[in-house]
């Protein structure tokens, strides 16, 4: 029996809640933006082949590759419930851009755990499973967050509790918003993001930090679109980080010409989004975004919706 898992790419942040708001998406066109692992059979050593369009920036030793570490942490989790199992053959569809701003790490961790756990008949449950996933990701990053893992796993729009019982809950969102995303082609590493930021930041930032999640997050529950969307600013990292990515005020002018509710960088960039209430303005947004934003042949642009399944597993028995 073969199991695969698709992991959606994620938007972390969505401007106003850094590091504890993250989003999941999924292109209008039917477009995989997510990575997907396969796991075809048990192995008397860990195997692993690569696919996808951005395969070859991957590591070619197999025991280098983030998808490896998932393994011997799924194993080691595993063993100290007393369980244990064989190596895998394992296939990693990387089709997502490393250092994009769109979860790529998260995605393979993502995919990778889900297949394992769906192929050894699901022994850990979504909560352990979840923060198996967070730990992982902090293996790269530096340091455990989940506002990329908990979307990329659960879907939907997911703001993360971290207490001793939940990570993450999801918060009700629009439906009916676009999510228009741009990729540059560029890549900007976490860590380089993380260092450009302020160590301190003053009494009133704070305040207006906590006041944006608060007034944000009752404006879901409340279903009032438009002060949900005047919310969608960010007063923490964009001021910051939008200096490393070139055309950011370019893009933000155009966005807002069509009608964008908001716009802001997805993650540690240098991807972007924006948020339309019609499908005529973010494809308008799209297509502009394609060709003056996007520096290279890697850059690419999408029109997202909210993806509210999160990760999905297919069998092939």
């Amino acid at each position: 029996m073969a199991v695969t898992a698709y992991a959606p790419a994620s938007t972390g942040n969505v401007s106003l809640g850094f590091d504890i708001l993250g989003l999941a998406l999924k292109p209008t066109n039917g477009a995989l933006l997510g990575d997907r692992v396969t796991i075809f059979a048990t192995a008397d050593e860990f195997e692993l082949s690569l696919a996808g369009r951005f395969a070859n920036k991957l590591p070619s030793d197999a025991k280098q590759n983030i998808v490896y570490d998932c393994f011997v942490g799924f194993q080691a989790e595993l063993a100290a419930q007393g369980k244990a199992i064989p190596a895998v053959n394992m296939q990693l569809e990387k089709n997502l851009p490393i250092g994009s701003g769109l979860g790529s790490s998260a995605s393979s961790i993502v995919a990778a755990l889900a297949a394992l756990n769906a192929f050894f008949e699901y022994p850990l449950d979504k909560e352990t499973l979840l923060r198996l996933m967070g730990k992982l990701e902090g293996q790269i990053s530096g340091s455990i967050h989940y506002d990329n893992v908990a979307p990329c796993y659960l879907g939907g729009l997911q703001l993360m509790v971290e207490s001793e019982d939940k990570v993450s809950i999801t918060l009700p969102c629009f439906d009916d918003w676009y999510w228009t995303i741009c990729y540059s082609g560029a890549s900007v590493s976490t860590a380089a993001a993380r260092d450009i930021l302020p160590k301190e930041y003053s009494t009133k930032t704070t305040i207006d930090f906590g006041r944006q999640l608060a007034v944000f997050t009752h404006a879901l529950y409340a279903g009032d679109k438009p002060l949900a969307a005047s919310m969608i600013k960010d007063v923490l990292a964009e001021p910051y980080r939008k200096s490393l990515l070139a055309g950011f005020d370019d893009a933000r002018a155009y966005a807002e010409s069509q009608g964008a509710l908001a716009f802001g960088i997805s993650g540690s960039g240098p991807t972007v989004f924006a948020v339309s209430e019609s499908a005529e303005a973010a494809e308008n947004i799209r297509a502009w975004l394609q060709d003056n934003y996007c520096q290279n042949e890697f850059g690419f642009s999408h029109v997202c919706k909210i993806d509210n399944d999160g990760t999905a597993i297919t069998e092939d028995k």
